[in-house]
């Protein structure tokens, strides 16, 4: 049997992300290294319910998921994408993707999140990595953000959030910002707003996804 999932406690965010974390590098991005759940760590198996009991919201952050992962082999293949540009992470989770972008070359970066403890895990790894990342607790879908380049990482998975999220990117892009999203195929995926710029198989568990292997794209919202 794991041990008990370690609740934040006095240590609060950090010392729970310590906790319940293991170092590991993204398989589709080497170069980086995270603090990420594992199946050897109880936050792995942790169900909602359990995670609601701490009052913890759904880790999303202590996991590399398919869309950011491609997104930032995307990044980090192209620098010049972003290389001298600030960057805006959007739904940042982890940070990996704002990592990607601080390591080609970007800046300043910022890694917007909800999540408190997200905040927390994006200036831990930040730290690992070896960049500076501006993170910051803010829902920034349908405001005037200032950075020229926007990155999205999976996050196309719920209908409303869908809906929003594009009608928005769709302005920006028509300000002139470039949007950039990578996505393993969920199922609100604005597709006829997009231009396909790269196909990778990228390596996930079976645990999170439903197969071992998502075929993952890179896209940028079109101007209309």
């Amino acid at each position: 049997m794991p041990d008990p999932l370690v609740s934040p406690g006095p240590t609060g965010p950090e010392g729970f992300i310590r906790a319940n974390t293991r170092i590991h590098a993204p398989p589709h991005v080497p170069e980086v290294r995270l603090h990420l759940a594992d199946e050897a760590v109880p936050l792995w198996q942790a169900t909602e319910a359990e995670l609601e009991q701490q009052g913890l919201p759904p880790p999303f952050w202590a996991f590399a998921w398919a869309g950011g992962q491609a997104l930032a082999r995307y990044v980090l293949d192209r620098p010049d994408v972003v290389r001298g540009q600030p960057v805006l992470d959007l739904a940042s989770g982890s940070g990996l993707v704002g990592i990607a972008a601080a390591l080609a070359g970007a800046g300043p970066v910022r890694a917007a999140d909800l999540d408190p403890f997200a905040l927390v895990a994006i200036q831990l790894n930040a730290a690992l990595n070896g960049v500076t990342l501006a993170s910051e607790p803010a829902d920034l879908i349908g405001t005037d953000v200032p950075e020229p380049v926007i990155l999205v990482g999976d996050l196309f998975y719920e209908r409303d959030l869908a809906d929003r999220l594009a009608t928005w990117l769709l302005r920006l892009t028509g300000a002139g910002r470039t949007v950039l999203v990578g996505d393993p195929g969920r199922s609100y995926l604005p597709k006829d707003q997009l231009e396909e710029l790269a196909c990778y198989e990228v390596a996930v568990s079976r645990d999170l996804e439903d197969a071992e292997v998502k075929r993952t794209r890179v896209w940028r919202f079109r101007t209309v």
